[in-house]
């Protein structure tokens, strides 16, 4: 029972390399490019660790920030082609 504590301290790592640095979704096959794969995590982790201290946000909504800058681009820029088929063929 003492040592549950210490456990606990210890588990959020693992659990935002899996959920938040793509620790899990191995797509290669080889060794080599699986240690890229597991390195580029590590670093990713790093860094969403020193962005959560620099923010102060927790790993969800800085994830959410993360996503939301590219995804409004996205929208925009589809705005823009369906604007663009409109005009053209009227």
């Amino acid at each position: 029972i003492s040592l549950y504590p210490e456990r606990w301290r210890i588990e959020p790592s693992p659990k935002a390399l899996r959920n938040h640095a793509s620790i899990k979704a191995f797509l290669t096959k080889t060794l080599h490019t699986q240690s890229h794969h597991v390195f580029a995590s590590f670093c990713a982790l790093v860094q969403f660790e020193w962005l959560k201290i620099y923010t102060k946000l927790n790993h969800f909504s800085l994830k959410r920030q993360l996503y939301a800058g590219p995804i409004w681009q996205d929208f925009q820029e589809l705005q823009q082609m369906k604007y663009s088929v409109i005009h053209t063929h009227a």
